[in-house]
């Protein structure tokens, strides 16, 4: 689109088009003082109101206009300079009339190689426009975008920064021809369809247009790390912030001289505030898409769960779909070895760049990606030898691991078990394995989440 405006002149003053500076009719002005106000009230110091303000000018022009700079200045008590200076430092602020709608080609790193070039190649000369550039119409604006934040849909494009996964070229090409011609066009993810920039803008303004709950906003590919790690129940290491101070570990006094027990008390007051680990899988130790037999020797293959959906991009459309897809040979890297000191831990550190799924294995869960899976612990120790403590105890191996699906750790010398919920379950060496909390209560052993209220002492 033709035009000088758009620059920044020396004194920090947004070039615009002269018209832009005539003031608002009457009654447009009226209504935008009442939706300022609004904005303005959200905030203990009204200068932080600008951003929003500014999105608010684009909701009425299209474009960051003369007189929205001098009405955001009047408003918030800055000069038009600061306002400029914003205005002109943000990307999502438009300096010249913007389009209907603004197509946003992702030529970042990945989807460059992904074929986010080529796209963007196909789609400017499908336009005849480059990028920051209007069709005539007013339509379309074209722009190179260095990121989406949806890497693992590569290509990705964005329509007034709805998703469209998985593009082509003539996808592309599809949708914006589609936008065009003003029909309704849906994202693969989020709101089921595609609202104009000036409706956008008022979203981004603070204003809720109803569709923040519509439609899917992760897909199975932004999943799968989870569910992999939920299977093999992997947790994220604790920091530093969770570990005891000197002093704090002195001040224990509940504890034997040589108790492998590392449960300070410092942990059991922090339990109402640290989130509760997920339990860990029982089949945590079996390979990924096997599920083993009670007497955990034969293992037979899981019955895979075909994802709900899976987000194609179907073309313009890029509706999200639940088609029949064929198992992928995607490598695995082992886990790397675990830290002697706590190699009983069945935590394994994995690199989130390596984890994946064995070759004609599938990574979906059992049921849902919570669901626990208690129903499947072993019935008895196995080959662990027998601990003194009842049927269901059981002597830790030579890797300090139990019986497969006995997850409560108990030591001997404080008489307190620890089950996948306490806060200092992770950093517990075990000196006894129980089946559940029944079989460690049964046993004597009390929980030690209950210490430091002095319950079951």
């Amino acid at each position: 689109m033709a035009g000088d405006f758009g620059l920044q002149s020396a004194s920090g003053h947004l070039t615009v088009p002269e018209e832009s500076k005539e003031r608002y009719p009457e009654e447009v002005e009226a209504q935008f003082r009442v939706d300022a106000a609004e904005v303005i009230a959200r905030y203990p110091q009204k200068r932080s109101a600008l951003l929003p303000l500014l999105h608010l000018v684009q909701s009425v022009d299209g474009y960051v206009t003369g007189r929205g700079i001098d009405l955001c200045a009047e408003l918030l008590d800055l000069t038009t300079a600061e306002v400029s200076g914003v205005a002109t430092f943000y990307t999502q602020y438009k300096r010249h009339p913007n389009g209907e709608y603004t197509v946003g080609v992702c030529t970042n790193t990945l989807c460059a190689i992904m074929g986010g070039d080529e796209i963007f190649d196909a789609v400017s000369e499908h336009l005849g426009i480059g990028h920051d550039e209007t069709t005539e119409d007013g339509k379309v604006t074209l722009e190179r975008v260095e990121c989406n934040a949806a890497c693992d849909y590569a290509p990705v494009v964005m329509a007034n920064w709805e998703f469209f996964d998985n593009q082509t070229p003539e996808s592309t090409k599809e949708l914006v021809d589609d936008l065009r011609a003003g029909k309704d066009v849906r994202p693969t993810r989020g709101p089921n369809r595609v609202c104009t920039f000036k409706q956008v803008s008022r979203t981004l303004a603070g204003f809720s247009d109803g569709l923040a709950d519509e439609g899917p906003a992760a897909g199975p590919a932004s999943l799968l790390g989870l569910e992999i790690a939920k299977r093999n129940g992997w947790t994220a290491p604790e920091g530093d912030s969770a570990r005891p101070s000197r002093d704090e570990a002195r001040r224990t006094d509940d504890k034997a001289e040589g108790s492998t027990e590392v449960t300070p008390a410092s942990d059991e007051a922090q339990a109402d505030k640290v989130e509760p680990a997920a339990d860990p899988d029982e089949n945590a130790q079996d390979t990924p898409g096997e599920k083993s037999t009670s007497d955990g020797d034969d293992k037979t293959p899981a019955t895979p769960k075909e994802p709900e959906v899976v987000s194609t991009g179907d073309g313009v459309s890029g509706l999200a779909t639940s088609p029949t897809v064929a198992k992928e040979n995607v490598d695995v890297a082992p886990a790397q070895q675990a830290d002697p000191q706590r190699a009983q831990d069945r935590l394994a550190n994995v690199s989130a760049q390596s984890a994946s799924v064995p070759a004609g294995e599938d990574a979906a869960p059992s049921a849902t990606l919570f669901d626990g899976t208690d129903d499947d612990k072993a019935a008895d120790r196995g080959t662990h030898e027998d601990p003194g403590f009842g049927d269901g105890s059981a002597a830790p191996g030579a890797d300090g691991l139990g019986p497969r699906g006995w997850d409560v750790k108990g030591n001997t010398r404080s008489m307190l078990f620890h089950t996948p919920k306490s806060p200092s379950y992770g950093r517990t060496k075990p000196e006894v394995w129980f089946r559940d909390a029944a079989a460690a209560e049964a046993a004597g052993f009390t929980d030690a989440r209950n210490r430091r209220d002095g319950k079951g002492q």
